[in-house]
């Protein structure tokens, strides 16, 4: 059984959705995610007790939904849901049809995605999601070499680099030893300026390997708002569906 709940604390609202389970004898548990905050209490437990339990872990709740809405919901892949890219969310429309595999296609603003009839569960879940990701790596391949290619009279250094597209979960790009760029594909889901600085952040190291004062001079002195750009990519980093 689900229901709603509020409690006031000061001048904030905590909305709460109430889950009820006869196996749950005793225990009262509060969870906090991107879709809000779960109560899971027994059937018998009165509602002015979890509004009480709600008010005394309220400064924990807060804390927990600043951080959460930081995070994204994890795709379903499913009609209705977003992707973003270039800086705006793509809606997605999903249907069955007769394909031998999933199809992504990218017109007027929308991720038009065709799964086979019987596709199903986690193996529906995991066989779009790798054409999403190889959708987003051919993308990449081609803006960040046009980028490159772009920025190269000014900031190369040698001969022009390799650039690889990688799934590096923990970082924007790299700058290896000999000179190969590689590149996370997730950058193009980043607006198209932010997509620029992490290219002509990788460009900088192939003249200053490190992040010395050195470093950062050359880079403001073709981008000039560095500062903002960084911190906008460390926000938009942190909301990333995929």
């Amino acid at each position: 059984m689900v229901s709603r709940g509020l409690v006031r604390i000061g001048g904030t609202d905590i909305e709460y959705e109430v889950r009820r389970s006869a196996r749950r004898k005793k225990t009262v548990q509060i969870t906090v995610d991107g879709a809000g905050v779960q109560v899971s209490a027994p059937n018998t437990t009165p509602e002015s007790d979890l509004q009480a339990i709600v008010r005394k872990q309220a400064g924990w709740i807060l804390r927990n939904a600043q951080e959460a809405a930081l995070k994204p919901i994890p795709k379903r892949f499913v009609s209705g849901e977003t992707l973003p890219y270039l800086g705006r969310n793509v809606r997605l429309i999903v249907k069955v049809a007769d394909v031998p595999t999933q199809e992504i296609r990218f017109d007027h603003w929308r991720f038009h995605i065709l799964v086979p009839e019987g596709l199903e569960g986690e193996d529906r879940y995991q066989r779009i999601r790798r054409a999403v990701v190889e959708w987003y790596k051919a993308r990449a391949a081609d803006r960040l070499r046009s980028g490159v290619q772009h920025w190269w009279p000014r900031l190369g250094n040698g001969g022009e680099p390799k650039l690889l597209i990688r799934d590096q979960r923990q970082r924007w790009g790299s700058c290896a030893p000999d000179g190969t760029l590689r590149f996370n594909w997730r950058v193009m889901m980043l607006k198209p300026s932010l997509v620029e600085y992490v290219i002509v952040h990788e460009l900088v190291h192939l003249s200053v390997n490190n992040h010395s004062d050195d470093f950062w001079r050359l880079l403001s002195s073709v981008l000039p708002d560095v500062a903002q750009r960084r911190r906008q990519l460390r926000e938009s980093g942190k909301a990333l569906p995929l």
